[in-house]
């Protein structure tokens, strides 16, 4: 049956909201039977939105959910980096519950989902904040919900406290990248131990970079910060100390740009399930290892073999390998595990194996492990779809998915981490 929409031409509707939908929004319908998705709205409210094809813009709200309560953010509404403030944690998490049993069913996959493992305010180490010029300097921020202006931010109660600090020297460093039209920086920040580790791309390079004067502009702004390290397309332009973050027992020090998990207590919670998950086993898997984030802490336990594409990340893996004693040995390959899956034949002698593929997915890769001689694996994701997708070619290969635990890794957004255990 064809679905109807309201007419592209805006127009005020009063809806009801029937269910919250994937990405966060309420779905909600008129009485004529008109669909849209409206942000910042909750199940069985009746709210009044200006609604242009199948989105609408939350006017008011004229019945509310008992779940509802007070954003505690004053960006939250213009800002699109949080979808769920207005929503009360527990709603919210029960929510993220069910978002993973409804993608493990659409599959034909039951198991014993576990209670949400959350994450406070103030623990992501890691954001992206993009900067564009404005009246009285770079506005510096996350794009605002569904558009390309960026909201200037003056707080943001998801990010280490290190990084709100630093938000006011971020503007002035972010005016050293601003000089041409065509530029359109992202600073992606990550807290380690040493200090503030600063990335830039989105900068228009002509005739081999940033001028010299701009460069200077860079490197005195990051000075006055005390960022450990400050690199444009990979390339250093201030360093004061090297960054390090800890994985288990070990010191690693990220490339710039390298994928780290957001909340060290979101990895911590991975971490125990994959540490768990190795005990009596005689080695180990860690595919799509990245940094080394499961492999360094099941290496204090059994040899392990890791793979990952990012050749950057995997010798930095290696060299903290190398200095940490303890460890058992880490056999660590630069390998594309999707146009190359390592093979069951490959993974002979690994009892356990730990995937952690990108939101894609790892299909190719989890038909491998389905046809290994492995007694357990440990499947992590940020997209229950992929996950239940792959998790769909190890039962039918015979394993079991035992439970399933979800974690609030992206809090307040609607994003889901989860944990997946599965055995023969």
């Amino acid at each position: 049956m064809r679905r109807k929409k309201v007419s592209s031409n805006p127009q005020t509707h009063e809806l009801l909201v029937r269910e919250v939908g994937a990405r966060g929004d309420g779905l909600a319908v008129d009485e004529a039977g008109h669909r849209a998705f409206v942000p910042l709205t909750l199940a069985a409210e009746r709210v009044r939105a200006r609604v242009e094809g199948d989105r609408g813009e939350l006017l008011e709200v004229l019945t509310a959910s008992p779940d509802r309560v007070d954003p505690p953010c004053p960006h939250c509404g213009v800002c699109g980096g949080c979808a769920l403030q207005h929503w009360s944690m527990d709603g919210q998490l029960a929510w993220k519950s069910d978002q993973v049993r409804q993608a493990l069913a659409r599959e034909g996959i039951e198991t014993e989902i576990r209670s949400v493992i959350g994450t406070p305010p103030g623990s992501r180490r890691r954001v992206a904040l993009h900067a564009r010029p404005g009246p009285n300097g770079p506005r510096l921020g996350f794009k605002g919900r569904r558009s390309w202006t960026v909201t200037d931010i003056q707080t943001c109660l998801i990010a280490d406290p290190r990084i709100v600090a630093a938000l006011p020297g971020l503007r002035t460093l972010a005016a050293a990248f601003l000089d041409h039209p065509k530029s359109a920086p992202t600073l992606r920040v990550t807290a380690t131990e040493t200090g503030l580790d600063i990335e830039v791309s989105g900068v228009e390079r002509k005739s081999g970079g940033l001028s010299a004067d701009r460069q200077m502009q860079a490197a005195e702004a990051a000075g006055a910060l005390d960022l450990a390290r400050l690199t444009l397309g990979g390339e250093p332009l201030y360093q004061a100390r090297r960054p390090v973050v800890r994985i288990g027992s070990a010191q690693v020090e990220p490339p710039p740009g390298a994928f780290l998990q957001a909340a060290p207590g979101a990895e911590a919670a991975m971490q125990a399930a994959c540490v768990a998950a190795v005990q009596g086993a005689s080695r180990a898997a860690d595919l799509f290892c990245g940094l080394g984030s499961f492999a360094l802490p099941m290496a204090e336990q059994v040899p392990v073999l890791a793979a990952d594409c990012a050749g950057e990340s995997i010798e930095a893996l290696k060299a903290a390998a190398a200095r940490t004693s303890g460890l058992k040995p880490i056999q660590a390959v630069t390998r594309n595990l999707f146009r190359e899956p390592v093979s069951a034949m490959e993974l002979r002698g690994c009892d356990v194996i730990v995937f952690d593929p990108p939101r894609a997915g790892g299909f190719e890769q989890a038909r491998e492990i389905a046809g290994s001689d492995a007694v357990r694996v440990v499947g992590i994701s940020c997209n229950p779809t992929t996950f239940a997708r792959d998790a769909r070619a190890l039962v039918d290969a015979g394993w079991r998915l035992e439970h399933v635990t979800p974690v609030d890794q992206f809090l307040w957004s609607a994003h889901i981490e989860l944990i997946g255990v599965f055995e023969r």
